[in-house]
Order: C-alpha cells, then sequence, then structure tokens
C-alpha cells in the first residue's frame, strides 16, 4: 500500500498586536509551483475579492467529484463533452465550533452520445463513493444534477 502526501506551503506577515478589527487576513498560498492569494471571508473582516478557506474546500469537493465522475465515466465508457459546476458550501454559525455543514454540488454534464439518466445518476453516486475530498469531510454533500444528453 503505498502513502500519498499532497504539500502546500502558506505565508502571511503583518502584525496582530492591531487588534482582531484591523490585521491583514491576506495571505500567499503556494501549491504544485502556482501561487494563490486568499483571505478570510468578508464576513471575517477578509477580502472579498480573494479566496477564502471556505471556498477552498467547497472547490476541493467540486474538483474532486468532477475528476472521479470523470474517470468512472470514462471506464463506463461514457462520453462526457462538457462539465461545470456551480457548487456552494453552508456555513453554521449557531454551534460552536463553526464547521461547513453542507456542500451542495450542482454539475450540469453534457453527454456527447445519448446514456440512459438512471446508468448516468448511479455513475454520479460512485463518483462521490470514490471522491476523497468526499470521504474525508464529516460535511453533508448533496449532488443536484443537471443532465443533457440522456435518454429517459
Amino acid at each position: 500500500m503505498s502513502d500519498h502526501s499532497f504539500v502546500t506551503s502558506l505565508s502571511w506577515t503583518g502584525s496582530t498586536g492591531t487588534g482582531y478589527d484591523v490585521y491583514a487576513r491576506e495571505h500567499e498560498l503556494a501549491m504544485a509551483g502556482d501561487v494563490v492569494r486568499a483571505s478570510s471571508a468578508a464576513a471575517f473582516l477578509g477580502d472579498p475579492f480573494r479566496p477564502n478557506p471556505e471556498q477552498l474546500l467547497v472547490a476541493a469537493a467540486s474538483s474532486c467529484q468532477l475528476l472521479s465522475f470523470l474517470a468512472v465515466a470514462a471506464r463506463a465508457r461514457l462520453d462526457v463533452v462538457d462539465y461545470r459546476d456551480e457548487a456552494v458550501g453552508h456555513l453554521l454559525e449557531g454551534d460552536r465550533p463553526m464547521w461547513v455543514a453542507r456542500i451542495v454540488l450542482r454539475p450540469h454534464i453534457t453527454l456527447g452520445e445519448p446514456a440512459p439518466r438512471a446508468k448516468v445518476e448511479r455513475l454520479i453516486e460512485v463518483a462521490h463513493r470514490e471522491c476523497f475530498i468526499a470521504a474525508s469531510l464529516r460535511s453533508e454533500i448533496a449532488i443536484e444534477p443537471v443532465l443533457v444528453g440522456v435518454a429517459d
């Protein structure tokens, strides 16, 4: 059995000595040579024009579902020609600690050749079970697909 590691690095400079309301939330994340400037969410005094950890979590779940679905579709000889997702994560503020309790994935999947709806829906479920990120989270992940090119 192999063990896989996924390395990122993070850097921040500033001073929290100025108080909670004014210290800089912007920081840099480096992954595989790319640098992303991130911040906390606007609700937590961050820069609304930079990605925040909650968005990165939702993006990871969305990306993993895409990659898992493409893999199972290819193995099943299903011709997927387009896949888009508008995903959203829901952070609950009532309980402490706060957490992203629910992630809704809304993949819009277009097939090049018609396939039975039941087959495509089953492959979406298989992909969800095979998604490493989904398996790593305690968040509920709901998938609400829109399918184009299926045979009913």
